[in-house]
């Protein structure tokens, strides 16, 4: 009788601080909710970021704080620089064509007769631009509903893009605070993992930061060198909305699809509406953006090409439906680094059953 009550009195003592534990982890997740993304790609950004620290400390000796500083002061400046160009660009051409068709004298260039040619959508999209070209109030009228479909997607799409820009701006300065506390994030992370895994904690530890670097470096960092790249072949042919069309191409090689894809209607524009010299080199170049990865990823670093595709395919995907830009990218490092981590906890488990 006596071990039951004093079973009972552990069980309900047991209850009420896993009760209070878990209502004060639930009550922190509701606060840092809205940070946890910047949170976690901040320490993504830092982890990949972090050995560029050490080696500004062992060519110029920086201190580890002042190195993090001068990264994170680049990168924002990286990012505020394309932001400000995008948004004085949007504004100054928008107050341009509207003043230009108040006053009557904005004018649409009539369609090459190639245009018909374009598959499934040639011949409505060359009785749109000629109606435009020689009537453009009567277009306007005409199609005034899907250019209120295009609009509306159009700016949701540049909304999504500058906060976008701004959460990137905000993980970078948090990413310096991390890697200036280097040091001590690592043990506290390795703390964690010793809690939850053992002895293996510190292989873990290892692992993670491993993994990140791979994801980071192997996939999406070849992933903005195309989309820079394919940037600079479409501003040199011409093409509108370059910056859409380089972000398209950023999109395609996350995902670990070839960026051809993305440069096709560009490509077929400049065919329909450009010298065929013009045409001909930017698909050449465009060709050489969407095969570029392959020497690229050694370079880099080859080990993140061991993680499967449709790995990176489903995180990109799933973390930009979930959370916008930013998954996107973080999205494809953390299924990465569950895939590894997954991994690793079989390998354990099977090398445990052979002894």
């Amino acid at each position: 009788m006596k071990n039951d009550a004093q079973f009972s009195r552990n069980a309900i003592d047991a209850f009420i601080k896993i009760a209070a534990i878990s209502i004060l982890a639930m009550w922190c997740f509701a606060i840092l909710r809205p940070f946890i993304l910047l949170i976690v790609w901040a320490g993504i950004i830092a982890t990949a970021l972090y050995p560029v620290v050490t080696w500004l400390n062992r060519k110029f000796s920086l201190s580890t704080s002042k190195g993090s500083g001068l990264i994170a002061l680049v990168g924002v400046l990286l990012l505020l620089i394309p932001l400000i160009l995008l948004s004085t660009g949007i504004y100054s051409s928008t107050t341009d064509v509207f003043a230009q068709y108040q006053q009557g004298t904005l004018t649409i260039p009539k369609p090459n007769t190639s245009v018909q040619e374009w598959p499934l959508i040639g011949e409505k999209a060359y009785a749109a631009f000629s109606l435009a070209a020689s009537n453009l109030e009567l277009a306007m009228s005409k199609y005034s509903e899907e250019i209120k479909a295009i609009a509306g997607k159009l700016a949701s799409l540049l909304g999504s893009l500058g906060g976008g820009f701004v959460q990137f701006i905000i993980s970078t300065i948090i990413a310096g605070v991390f890697m200036s506390n280097a040091e001590k994030c690592e043990k506290g992370f390795e703390m964690v993992a010793t809690r939850l895994a053992g002895d293996r904690g510190k292989e873990l530890t290892q692992l993670c930061k491993t993994t990140v670097r791979s994801v980071v470096q192997g996939v999406i960092g070849v992933a903005v060198i195309q989309s820079v790249a394919a940037a600079i072949g479409l501003m040199v042919a011409g093409v509108p909305a370059a910056g859409l069309w380089a972000f398209a191409v950023l999109l395609m090689a996350i995902v670990q699809l070839p960026p051809i894809l993305a440069l096709l209607p560009a490509i077929i524009y400049l065919f329909s509406v450009d010298t065929t010299t013009t045409a001909v080199l930017f698909l050449i170049w465009s060709l050489v953006v969407s095969g570029s990865d392959a020497f690229l990823k050694p370079i880099l670093l080859s080990r993140g090409s061991d993680i499967p595709m449709l790995v990176i395919l489903l995180g990109a995907l799933g973390g930009m439906a979930m959370s916008g830009i930013v998954g996107l990218f973080v999205g494809a490092v953390i299924l990465g680094l569950s895939y590894k981590l997954l991994v690793a906890w079989l390998e354990a488990v099977n090398t445990q059953v052979k002894e």
